[in-house]
Order: structure tokens, then sequence, then C-alpha cells
């Protein structure tokens, strides 16, 4: 008898393709993806907008976004005008995040004819796990997954605190919105760590889905000043990376302000691209109807 070969059909190979190969991280998904990896506290979608608002605490929670806005001129600015009415009654400015690769279009050009400035620039980098070879998590990282760690938040917020009323509040419920891999790494012996020693270093994989797939959005990476340019940014986001691919990600996207270059550097030495850009038009006070 002859032995049946063990090739896989070639009607698989296809499938086998298509698994290893996510599709790109584009308009809405990709806007729905920003959302959910800092989620607001409060949202209200209106007119092809999602309105975040967060108790004036972090832009990206306090910002209008484009989803499926008008493209047609006199819709999109009746859109905006409804969006901006919002804003006034909350007693709050008018604030827009506009991405560079999710329309409409004229957006930009829009928000500026109607008096708002620009500010805010950053990157949008991305990196797909699936497939890769990944670095092993650092032995001394603290490593929680799923629910907000209150001793990782504490130590997050004493690297990085807000300004604002309530802003500690408000940054634990974002931060409590949405599953997430949280990493600590602490001072003593630079990265041998040790549960007695300040915190140096912590960062957040927040777990999102994204159409069929699970994006992780890096956000609140900080590194104490003292401790700067010793590789603890670098063990921090590799280890985020190993562990977030261990809890199913598929690839996973950053936001970096366009003027820090070295964490730029840091990044693409660890194998993300550039997807896009994003600023904000901020508005201070009702443009003149005249």
């Amino acid at each position: 008898m002859t032995p049946r070969s063990r090739r896989a059909p070639a009607k698989n190979s296809a499938k086998t393709t298509a698994k290893t190969t996510p599709r790109p991280l584009t308009g809405f998904r990709l806007a729905e993806a920003l959302i959910a990896g800092w989620r607001p506290l409060q949202r209200l979608d209106v007119d092809g907008f999602a309105l975040l608002r967060s108790r004036g605490v972090t832009r990206r929670a306090n910002s209008a976004l484009a989803l499926e806005a008008p493209t047609a001129d006199d819709a999109l600015n009746g859109a905006i005008e409804r969006v901006e009415a919002l804003y006034a009654m909350a007693g709050e400015p008018s604030t827009f995040r506009v991405l560079d690769m999710h329309g409409p279009a004229q957006l930009d050009t829009v928000l500026a004819e109607r008096g708002y400035e620009s500010t805010g620039h950053s990157a949008l980098l991305a990196t797909t796990l699936r497939g890769a070879r990944l670095p092993d998590p650092h032995p001394s990282a603290e490593i929680r997954t799923g629910a907000l760690d209150e001793d990782w938040f504490e130590a997050a917020w004493l690297l990085a605190p807000r300004d604002g009323d309530q802003a500690r509040e408000t940054m634990h419920d974002i931060l409590a919105g949405t599953p997430a891999v949280q990493v600590l790494l602490r001072a003593e012996g630079d990265l041998e760590g040790g549960t007695g020693a300040e915190p140096v270093a912590v960062g957040r994989a927040a777990l999102v889905e994204a159409g069929r797939e699970t994006v992780a959005v890096l956000n609140m990476i900080a590194v104490d000043p003292a401790h700067r340019r010793r590789g603890l940014g670098r063990a921090l986001s590799q280890t985020l990376l190993a562990i977030a691919a261990v809890q199913g990600a598929d690839r996973v996207l950053l936001e970096v302000e366009q003027d820090n270059a070295p964490a730029l550097a840091l990044y693409r030495g660890l194998g993300f691209e550039h997807l896009g850009e994003y600023h904000y038009r901020v508005r201070t006070a009702p443009s003149d109807p005249t």
C-alpha cells in the first residue's frame, strides 16, 4: 500500500497565510483601537464623531475623534457645530484629535478655518507579534495581567502623576477601563529588582479587540529620570511585548510625541514601523459668527 502524503492540501495554504499576516490596521478599526486603549469615562457618538470626556484629564480621553464623519463640507461643518455645542454645555474648550490616515480629508483645514490651533503632534507606531521572535520577559519584572493592579497603579502614579482636579481618581478609572498587561521594574541592583525597592519604571499594554484580532496598545510607559539611560525602557518594552503575545495579541500599537527622539529611536530599534500621525485642534473661544 502506498503511504499517504502528509503534505497539507493546497487549499489550506491561503488560510495559513491569512492567519500569520493580519490585515492593515487603518480607518475605523484604528480609531476604535485608540479609544479602547485609553478608554474615556464618557463617550457620546455625534454625527460620525466620538466625543470623549474624562473630567478634563488627558486630551486622549477629552477630545472628539472622527469615526465616520460626513465628507461634504456643509454636513461636516454642521457636525462640528453640534460637537462644539456639547462642549459649550459642559463648559469645556472644543478639542478634536485629527488622524492623518483617517478622514475626512478636509477636517484639519475646516478646523483651522474655524479658529482651532494645532498642538500635540504625535506619531503612531506599530509592530506585528504574530510569528515574531520575541525576547523573554526580564527576570526581575513584576507582571500583572487583566484588571488594574493597585500596587502597579501606585507605582505608575508615583512616576507619572497628572495635574488637575480629580486627576488621580480619573487616571485610576481610565486605566481600569480596559484589561491590560502591567509591568513594574524596581531600583535595587538596577535591573535585578526586589520587592522592597522603589519602583523605577512602569508600563502598560491595554488589550483591545480590533475586528478579528487583539491589539496591545502600549501606554503609561514611564522611567524615573534618575534611572534613565540604563536600559530600563528597553527591558520594560520587551517584557510588555513578550507578555502581550502570550496573552494573544496579534499586533502592538504605540503613540509617541514627535519631538521625543530617544523614544522613537528605541521603538524603531524594537521593530516598530511608522503607521501614521495625529495632532489636536483646540479652540478656547467660539468663532466669530460674522
